[in-house]
């Protein structure tokens, strides 16, 4: 059975904006299925961008389980982020999802891990999926030597990492919370 691969999400915040980018390609095996997938989400009234990377079917539910955990908890990202995390790791089914996401708000960047663990990076950058080390080391780069903003910075990155990496492209969608 082949398995369905997809892209790279990268968050940066960088001189008080966040942005969070991520491209259009899903692959299964070695055939790229579609070159335009929406990646990014906005969630509870557009105060919550998530994105996700992994198979396409586990990470909906994941994004959907998260939603659900955000307005259990009126949008508090961190909350919702432990508290999916905690149903992860004891939910059989949930256990079983190989997928990741990393969700952001004003103040807060998780990056919440295929194994349930929830991790904020210390350097506001994070990037998940297949092409996320070349994404991440972009951004780093570009965020000490440059003078672009956060979404310059993600989008620049990961048009990088469409270069390199097979499973990502550079049909690139970028969204920014100020």
């Amino acid at each position: 059975m082949q398995r369905m691969r997809s892209t790279t999400i990268l968050a940066v915040r960088h001189q008080g904006v966040t942005a969070i980018g991520g491209d259009g390609q899903v692959t299964l095996g070695q055939i790229v299925m579609k070159s335009d997938a929406h990646k990014i989400r906005r969630l509870h009234g557009g105060k919550v961008l998530v994105g996700f990377a992994g198979s396409s079917a586990d990470a909906f539910a994941l994004m959907e389980r998260f939603e659900a955990k955000l307005k259990d908890f009126q949008g508090s990202v961190p909350r919702a982020a432990t508290e999916l995390a905690k149903d992860w790791r004891l939910d059989r089914a949930l256990r079983r999802l190989e997928a990741m996401m990393i969700a952001v708000d004003r103040e807060h960047m998780l990056l919440v891990s295929g194994t349930g663990d929830v991790i904020q990076p210390t350097d506001g950058i994070a990037a998940i999926g297949s092409g996320g080390a070349y994404a991440l080391a972009a951004a780093k780069a570009l965020t000490m030597h440059s003078t672009l903003k956060a979404s310059e910075i993600v989008k620049t990155s990961l048009d990088i990492a469409g270069d390199l990496c097979i499973y990502t492209n550079r049909n690139i969608e970028v969204e920014v919370i100020e």
